[in-house]
């Protein structure tokens, strides 16, 4: 069990999830607080690579001959561009509209 706990270069598996976590967090507070839509699609991409570092880190932990967690990476990530891409088109649009991203001005977008 312990050689499961300790990749081959001595990286315990806590501090990949340590640094997850942190990212996970920082993530979901920045979405919270901030009210510019630029930032707030930041925070939720870093809230999406903290669950890519999940999945590559159980993948290589648990699994270490296959590569379903690095498909599942893989997989979040081109969801995630195709995410950025309308969220960054929708921001356009509203900074061309109102002249600043604010969450507020969604509203104003109505009809």
């Amino acid at each position: 069990m312990g050689e499961l706990l300790i990749n081959n270069a001595g990286v315990p598996v806590l501090a990949y999830q340590l640094v997850s976590l942190v990212m996970f967090f920082a993530g979901i507070y920045g979405f919270f607080t901030r009210r510019n839509l630029m930032m707030m699609l930041i925070a939720v991409e870093l809230i999406l690579n903290a669950a890519d570092i999940n999945f590559a880190v159980f993948n290589r932990y648990l699994f270490p001959g296959e590569m379903d967690g690095m498909f599942f990476a893989l997989f979040t990530i081109a969801i995630a561009a195709c995410e950025t891409a309308v969220a960054i088109a929708i921001i356009i649009n509203l900074y061309r509209n109102f002249g600043n991203a604010d969450v507020d001005n969604l509203k104003n977008m109505k009809g």
